[in-house]
């Protein structure tokens, strides 16, 4: 798998079912429930063709992890663990488990064991998975840098696979994956990990004392970058040996502040909101253009709903029905036979319709206000 192949991939795949709806319900906001039905129908009408008589769904170089995806988007929108397409897709994740806790091939060990961790999660009614989530959970905190201390910019960090370069979008879905597994907030890897995600951001100050965040421009403050070690390769390095903040990567962040227990009003997520009001958009993942769209469109969704506003405020005062705008977004993208695809992505893995499909759909799962009680 190529360098940007394995970047993607660790785009695509970060961040994908932890956490229950924040918002309050309230009237006239989000889109049609019919008409979000009608959308989910197509989708699910056509991944339910393209699953493999093992129940996986095979995606070069992703391993078990499309095959989670899509076990997780039905399962986060209605259908249940004895679902026809569930159950065996949770069966063909099942026999990818290994005797260490990981549910992975050859690569890729924290993305594909965090999916399929969250979406064993999701299927666990009646405890039936409670050893696979226990032992996955196990070995993903095997995974975490911490042998070298907290003031090296690894700590608490976690890459592809154990001792691999850390980055944000390992690390949001190792948060993510952690939380689902029932591991409380200020459990210590939790709180490592969020050490390493402070420093991603563009705040120079207490929370992060890399070189690069007093390096920022105007327009990167406060957002979130992919990796805070810098790289003179990096593409988002900026010439003043700055870091450029990320909209799929500032939403991540956001996401995993309030996920583990980051207060509203704490200055980090005072900054990242900063960015995201100056930011705003559905039409392009910010700084990425139209690459990891799907990606960046499950993250919001999941940010938006951690933050829980029914209508969020640009930079110019704007609210936004955003579940709506989110909807819309992804109605008007739909291909004829159901799926998703993003061909201009073909260097970042979206290209793979089973992979955008899956994406989407659980994108679509935020985009409806939750039931009142």
């Amino acid at each position: 798998m190529s360098t940007a192949m394995r970047t993607v991939w660790g785009v695509v795949l970060a961040g994908l079912v932890v956490g229950p709806h924040a918002a309050s319900a309230a009237d006239n906001v989000g889109p049609d429930p019919k008409e979000v039905k009608a959308v989910l129908d197509k989708a699910t009408g056509y991944l339910k063709k393209r699953q493999a008589e093992d129940g996986s769904f095979p995606v070069k170089g992703t391993g078990p992890g499309v095959t989670a995806l899509v076990a997780a988007a039905f399962l986060r929108n209605g259908y249940g663990a004895d679902d026809p397409v569930v159950s065996k897709a949770l069966a063909a994740l099942a026999k990818s488990a290994h005797d260490d806790g990981g549910i992975y091939d050859e690569r890729l060990a924290n993305y594909t064991t965090s999916v399929a961790l969250m979406a064993f999660t999701e299927a666990n009614a009646g405890g039936k998975y409670d050893a696979i989530i226990k032992n996955a959970a196990k070995f993903l905190k095997g995974l975490q840098h911490i042998e070298s201390g907290d003031e090296d910019v690894k700590f608490g960090g976690v890459g592809y696979d154990k001792g691999g370069r850390p980055d944000l979008s390992n690390t949001q879905l190792y948060i993510d994956a952690l939380i689902a597994s029932g591991v409380p907030k200020d459990d210590p890897a939790l709180q490592r990990a969020l050490k390493f995600v402070n420093r991603c951001q563009n705040l120079p100050g207490e929370t992060n004392d890399q070189a690069f965040a007093k390096k920022a421009t105007d327009d990167d403050k406060g957002g979130l970058t992919y990796t805070p070690l810098v790289d003179d390769k990096s593409p988002y390095k900026t010439a003043d040996g700055g870091l450029r903040s990320l909209g799929g990567m500032t939403y991540a962040g956001l996401k995993s502040f309030l996920y583990a227990g980051v207060d509203k009003e704490d200055k980090r997520v005072k900054a990242a909101l900063n960015w995201i009001r100056k930011h705003y958009t559905l039409d392009e993942n910010p700084g990425m253009g139209q690459a990891g769209l799907y990606y960046y469109y499950h993250t919001f969704g999941k940010a938006m709903d951690a933050l829980g506003e029914d209508q969020f405020a640009d930079a110019d005062g704007k609210k936004h029905d955003w579940r709506k705008e989110l909807f819309e977004a992804l109605k008007k993208r739909q291909q004829a036979d159901g799926s998703w695809v993003n061909e201009k992505d073909k260097q970042f893995g979206e290209a793979s319709p089973e992979l955008a499909t899956a994406f989407a759909m659980l994108t679509l799962s935020y985009c409806q206000p939750p039931k009142k009680k």
